[in-house]
C-alpha cells in the first residue's frame, strides 16, 4: 500500500510538530521552509559572541514540547533540557514598587502582604479560579481541530464556553483579586501573550496565570531555540524530508482538492494533503487564488483586527546588570492609554511598557562577555498600506531614556546592537502587517471562533500556527500541529 504523502509549508513549531507526528506514524512527509532556520519566530540571533532567542522568551507547558519527542519513544532530554526558573519575572511599577513573580505560593504571599493586603487575602481563590479556567480549556478547546462553525456546536463545548468568562474582560477579572494598580498591570500583561488588550480580551485567558504561577516558567539550556532544533532532528530521524531555504509559491489544487505545491524554483511536488504552517491572513491569500477560497476572500481577511506587533532591540553588553532577572518588565505610567494608542490609534506609545529578557542571568554560556538583553516594546501592526509609523533610531533612544528613569543604564555598556521592527516581522516570517499572532483576541468572536484548522473550500488543506485554533503562544502553536497531524492519521491510516 502506498504511503500517503503530506507536504508542509513552513517549518515553525506547528509544522515541525506535525512533521514528527506524521513521519513517526509512517507517512511520507516533505516540509519546505523559506528561511535558513527551522522554528519560525523561535529564531536564533547572533551578534558577535552574544546569542539571543528572537522569541518566544517565556516557555510554559513544557509537557507539550516533550510530548512531540516522547511520542516517538525517544527521550526529550536528548534534544533539549527544560529548566524551571525559581523567580521568573521581576515587575517594576511607576510608583517605585515591584514584585517578583514565582510559582512559589508562599513567596508570592509574602510579597502580596506588603504590597496589597486585599490581594493576599484573595490569592488562593485566584489560583483556584485560574486553574479552573485552564482545566476547562485543556479539556474542551486545546485538543480539538476545527474546520467549520458546525464544529463549535457541541453541547458540551458550548457549556464549557459559557463557564470560562467569555464576556468579562481580563482587566475586570483581575480587579476582583488585586487592588494595587501595578498588580493589575502585571497580570493584565498576559493579554499581550496573545497579541491583545487586557481591557478587551476575554477573562478566559487569565488561565495564563495558572501556567506561570502554579506550573512555572521554563528556560531551555543553551537557548529556547533548542526546542525547534530538537523537533527538526527528531522529524529527520523519523524519515521526514526537511528543506530549508526553499520557498513555496503556490498550493496546487484539482477539483477542490489540495494535490501539491509549486516551489520558487519551478519544481512541482505532488501530495495527498497539504499543511500550511504560516500566518493564515497572509500565506493563504498568497498561495491560493481568491476564486478557489470563496469562504476566505481578501475582503474577509481585511476585516480581522490584527494583533499587536513588536519593536525589538537586541543589545549585547560588556557588563552584567545584577538588578536584572531572567525576565523583567518596566510598566507604563498609563497602561490603558498605551493600549488605546496601540489599537484605536494604531500608533506607538510615548510611554510604553518595556520587557527585557536577560537569559544570560540563568545561562551565562549564551553570552560570555556580558548580558544579552532582548528588549521588546508592544508595537501596533503596520498601517493598512504597510507603513512603519516611527523612526526606529529615535524610538530606540526613547526606550533607553525610559529605562534610565528605572535605574537601568544601557547605552554606555553596549558592544553589539540591532533593531527589529514590525516590517522585519512581516518580511521574515510572512506575518500580515507584521502582527505577531494573526487576528487579535479583543473580540469574543476572534478569541473563541478563530480561523479553523482546515479549509472550508479545499479538501485536504489544513492550517496550523498562531493565527488559527487554538491560538498564539508556542505551546498552542505546537498543539495545533499535533492536533492536525492526528486528524490526518485518522483519515489516511
Amino acid at each position: 500500500m502506498k504511503r500517503p504523502h503530506i507536504a508542509i509549508v513552513g517549518g515553525g513549531l506547528g509544522g515541525l510538530a506535525a512533521a514528527v507526528t506524521l513521519s513517526h506514524a509512517g507517512m511520507r512527509v516533505s516540509l519546505f521552509e523559506k528561511n535558513s532556520h527551522f522554528g519560525g519566530k523561535l529564531m536564533p540571533v547572533e551578534l558577535g559572541s552574544y546569542r539571543f532567542d528572537f522569541g518566544p522568551n517565556t516557555i510554559t507547558l513544557p509537557g507539550v514540547f516533550q510530548q512531540v519527542v516522547s511520542q516517538t519513544g525517544r527521550d526529550p532530554e536528548r534534544y533539549f533540557q527544560l529548566e524551571k526558573l525559581d523567580v521568573h519575572t521581576r515587575n517594576h511599577f511607576p510608583d517605585g514598587s515591584q514584585i517578583d513573580f514565582t510559582a512559589d505560593r508562599d513567596g508570592m504571599m509574602r510579597q502580596l502582604k506588603m504590597l496589597d493586603t486585599f490581594a493576599a487575602g484573595r490569592y488562593d481563590a485566584f489560583l483556584k479560579e485560574t486553574e479552573r479556567l485552564y482545566r476547562l480549556s485543556e479539556q474542551y478547546f486545546f485538543p480539538l481541530s476545527f474546520q467549520s462553525f458546525r464544529d463549535y456546536l457541541s453541547p458540551a463545548l458550548g457549556k464549557a464556553l459559557l463557564q470560562v468568562r467569555p464576556y468579562e474582560s481580563m482587566d475586570r477579572f483581575f480587579g476582583r483579586y488585586f487592588k494595587h494598580p501595578g498588580l493589575r498591570q502585571a497580570f493584565g500583561r498576559y493579554a499581550t501573550y496573545i497579541g491583545s488588550s487586557p481591557y478587551k480580551a476575554p477573562a478566559t485567558f487569565a488561565m495564563i496565570a495558572h501556567l506561570e504561577l502554579a506550573q512555572g516558567v521554563f528556560y531551555v539550556k543553551g537557548g529556547n531555540t533548542s526546542i525547534a532544533k530538537g523537533f527538526a532532528a527528531v522529524a529527520s530521524e523519523c524519515g521526514a524530508q526537511l528543506h530549508a531555504d526553499t520557498a513555496v509559491t503556490r498550493i496546487l489544487t484539482e477539483k477542490g482538492q489540495a494535490c501539491g505545491l509549486e516551489l520558487a524554483d519551478g519544481r512541482m511536488v505532488e501530495a495527498d494533503a497539504v499543511i500550511l504552517n504560516g500566518d493564515l491572513l497572509s500565506a493563504f491569500p498568497e498561495l491560493v487564488e481568491e476564486q478557489k477560497r470563496p469562504s476566505f476572500r481578501n475582503a474577509k481577511r481585511d476585516k480581522f483586527e490584527p494583533s499587536i506587533s513588536a519593536f525589538v532591540i537586541t543589545a549585547g553588553l560588556n557588563v552584567r546588570l545584577p538588578e536584572l532577572k531572567h525576565h523583567n518588565v518596566f510598566f507604563s505610567g498609563d497602561y490603558p492609554g498605551e493600549f488605546r494608542e496601540l489599537f484605536a490609534d494604531n500608533s506607538y506609545s510615548n510611554d510604553p511598557t518595556i520587557y527585557i529578557s536577560n537569559s544570560s542571568h540563568s545561562d551565562p554560556s549564551v553570552s560570555p562577555e556580558g548580558d544579552n538583553l532582548f528588549i521588546l516594546v508592544n508595537a501596533p501592526a503596520l498601517t493598512a498600506d504597510n507603513q512603519l509609523q516611527i523612526d526606529p533610531e529615535r524610538y530606540k533612544e526613547r526606550i533607553y531614556d525610559l529605562l534610565e528613569h528605572y535605574g537601568i543604564f544601557i547605552r554606555e555598556h553596549i558592544k553589539q546592537e540591532k533593531i527589529f521592527t514590525p516590517a522585519f516581522i512581516r518580511d521574515k516570517f510572512g506575518s500580515h502587517r507584521g502582527a505577531l499572532y494573526g487576528p487579535s483576541s479583543n473580540r469574543p468572536q476572534d478569541a473563541f471562533l478563530r480561523p479553523g484548522n482546515a479549509s472550508r473550500d479545499i479538501d485536504g488543506l489544513y492550517f496550523v500556527g498562531g493565527s488559527v485554533h487554538p491560538g498564539g503562544g508556542s505551546p498552542m502553536v505546537t498543539l495545533s500541529g499535533l492536533n492536525v497531524a492526528r486528524r490526518l492519521i485518522r483519515k489516511h491510516l
